[in-house]
């Protein structure tokens, strides 16, 4: 088995459930030394201790709220003075609100989630670049595919997601002078527990995730998994590519579909 990111040292928020957990979950099955983090600590302790088994790389969690700036560099000095170098941070810490339209969101609640969605990944880029200039490493963002096609009642998390993907490419041409790479992924309808939390909150469940089933070319959902690898390939492969939006869709965003919206 080839290991493809071998001895190293990657940073991912975000990383217990989720997009998160399949990136850590294949950079260590890749070899990498991972450092992790999310607010909740059984999640990610139950995931560091069964990943640090399975092996060839390992992991290291870390408790951390993404929304404060002294966490976000407790955590990029943590992975320095733990493995002396950072290679690769994927940003992925965030959230998805309820749909609600605007006329039911207030300021305090756009804001709290710009702080979440945008400035932690402006931030834990700010403190990882020294870092990742001397090893000529990548960042890569996770945004959303709904930042390029919009979402029903979601003005809010799609502003944030659409932010990631325009700070991406600021931040690539910034940093192309160190050799360092910027790069964004955007998955559509990735099976995660958010999914089914928001999923829960309909009228019915089942139904609402096979609709996002049925919005797939494919006619499933992208695995936790499948995003990992994708990601991964960002950070191995994809060296001359920076600036970009990879979309990890399906094809979600291809041929025509119902989409009249009819006031009653």
């Amino acid at each position: 088995m080839s290991l493809r990111y071998l001895d190293k040292v990657a940073i991912v928020t975000g990383g217990s459930k989720g997009i998160g957990k399949g990136t850590v979950r294949v950079f260590v099955q890749n070899g990498a030394k991972v450092v992790f983090c999310a607010r909740g600590r059984a999640d990610g302790e139950t995931l560091e201790a069964e990943l640090n088994k399975e092996g060839p790389g390992s992991c290291t969690f870390v408790s951390c709220d993404m929304s404060k700036e002294d966490n976000i560099e407790r955590l990029i000095n943590f992975t320095v003075e733990r493995h002396g170098r950072i290679d690769c941070l994927v940003n992925n810490a965030g959230w998805h609100p309820p749909h609600k339209p605007i006329d039911q969101t207030t300021a305090e609640e756009f804001r709290d989630l710009l702080n979440l969605n945008v400035v932690s990944y402006f931030l834990a880029s700010k403190y990882a670049l020294p870092h990742l200039r001397k090893c000529q490493g990548n960042i890569i963002n996770v945004s959303s595919l709904v930042a390029t096609i919009g979402q029903i009642d979601a003005v809010s998390y799609v502003a944030t997601k659409g932010a990631i993907i325009s700070m991406t490419k600021a931040m690539a041409v910034d940093e192309s002078q160190y050799n360092v790479r910027v790069n964004c992924i955007s998955p559509g309808n990735v099976m995660t527990p958010l999914w089914e939390e928001l999923a829960g909150q309909t009228a019915d469940a089942a139904a609402a995730i096979k609709n996002g089933q049925n919005c797939q070319l494919f006619g499933r959902m992208g695995t936790e998994e499948e995003c990992g690898r994708a990601i991964l390939f960002l950070a191995v492969d994809a060296t001359f590519c920076t600036g970009i939006d990879l979309l990890f869709s399906g094809g979600a965003e291809l041929n025509y579909g119902y989409k009249t919206r009819i006031l009653s």
